[in-house]
């Protein structure tokens, strides 16, 4: 396994405003790649300037996390939505069918792979990073949460399971062209996990989704290790990130990983787990007991949903905390999740994107050196 990288980030970066005026007017194709180039090279030298381990192109050619999937492959009605209810940090519950269709849509049709997954970001970024490529994408768990629905998606296939299989089959053939391509990080982001963490949520799987919940996680910790075997290469750090929502500083699920913790630590076929410990909601450090050797856990202590900058102080505090069930070797720290899952970025300002940024990598400077 290559040298842990310490300082990390989950991916996206917030949108400028430039970028989001040109993409919603509707602009020419190549007056839009000229926006996302300049802003891409903007954000690679920001990276490198706070001293960041891995660079991203902060996912800025992106609608949405997901979309360079949504984007490749036909079969998905854009304009479809499974409704949901998400939280602000205030806990107050909002509705936002509006909010998930511009995430993702629901397969009405054959999928069928048109383009390479994340086809307009590596040529540039092999030509322009300057260090450690991190590449990521969605995990093919994803989208039988979001994207079935009950009489549309069973008119093609027939459950939920048959449609992250049929995802799986695509997402791994490309995953595996991806790790050889001059990458050295690939991050798979997976937040359906926290289904399995919030009882309201396995209640939903159960009523609304009409699947066991045993033998979705199952079938979920399947479909990720059949793409991490597809993507495992010399060289090349494998990384799932968990989150429970990301979208406009919203979130929709809680609890601590201990439900499960000992099959997603030893199951999955991974170098990096990156969680989120942000805040209360996710718990206690007590199941990083369960991470066997040779695992890093990145450290999600710094929150990208507000504004507000951590203390140092505080992040030594806590890793020292996490340093009581895990050893040091084996930590790292980033933001707790992406600033812009979507394009339209969580509540907080490019300056204090990068000033919780800078102050991942001067707590990581200080712990590990």
């Amino acid at each position: 396994m290559p040298q842990p990288i310490r300082a990390d980030h989950v991916g996206s970066l917030l949108r400028p405003a430039e970028l989001l005026r040109v993409r919603t007017s509707f602009a020419a194709p190549s007056e839009l790649e000229a926006v996302e180039n300049r802003e891409i090279l903007r954000v690679l030298k920001h990276q490198r300037e706070i001293g960041l381990d891995v660079f991203t192109d902060g996912e800025l050619r992106r609608t949405n996390f997901m979309s360079d999937f949504t984007d490749a492959v036909e079969g998905f009605d854009l304009g479809g939505s499974v409704a949901r209810k998400w939280k602000d940090g205030d806990e107050k519950s909002q509705s936002s069918a509006a909010s998930v269709s511009s995430i993702t849509g629901i397969v009405n049709s054959t999928l069928k792979q048109r383009q390479p997954l994340t086809g307009r970001e590596l040529s540039f970024l092999r030509e322009h990073a300057p260090g450690p490529i991190k590449i990521t994408l969605p995990s093919a768990t994803q989208f039988p949460a979001i994207s079935f629905k009950y009489g549309t998606t069973d008119q093609v296939y027939p459950d939920p399971y048959a449609l992250l299989r049929a995802i799986t089959v695509i997402m791994a053939e490309d995953i595996g062209a991806i790790a050889t391509s001059g990458i050295s990080y690939l991050q798979i982001d997976a937040p359906r996990y926290s289904y399995y963490l919030d009882s309201k949520w396995t209640a939903w799987m159960e009523k609304e989704l009409r699947v066991d919940p045993e033998r979705m996680l199952t079938a979920s910790l399947d479909a990720d290790n059949s793409c991490f075997h597809a993507a495992r290469q010399p060289g090349v750090t494998l990384a799932i990130h968990l989150c429970r929502g990301n979208n406009r500083s919203h979130w929709y699920a809680e609890g601590g990983y201990d439900a499960i913790a000992e099959r997603l630590f030893h199951e999955l076929d991974v170098d990096r787990f990156l969680l989120e410990y942000d805040d209360d909601r996710s718990g206690t450090f007590e199941p990083l007991r369960l991470v066997p050797k040779g695992k890093v856990v990145v450290l999600g202590l710094v929150s990208t949903k507000r504004p507000a900058l951590e203390r140092k102080d505080d992040l030594l505090r806590r890793i020292d905390e996490a340093a009581r069930f895990l050893p040091l070797e084996q930590l790292a720290i980033s933001p707790q999740c992406g600033f812009a899952s979507t394009m339209e970025g969580n509540l907080l300002t490019e300056d204090e994107q990068w000033a919780k940024l800078q102050l991942v990598v001067d707590a990581a400077r200080e712990v590990w050196g």
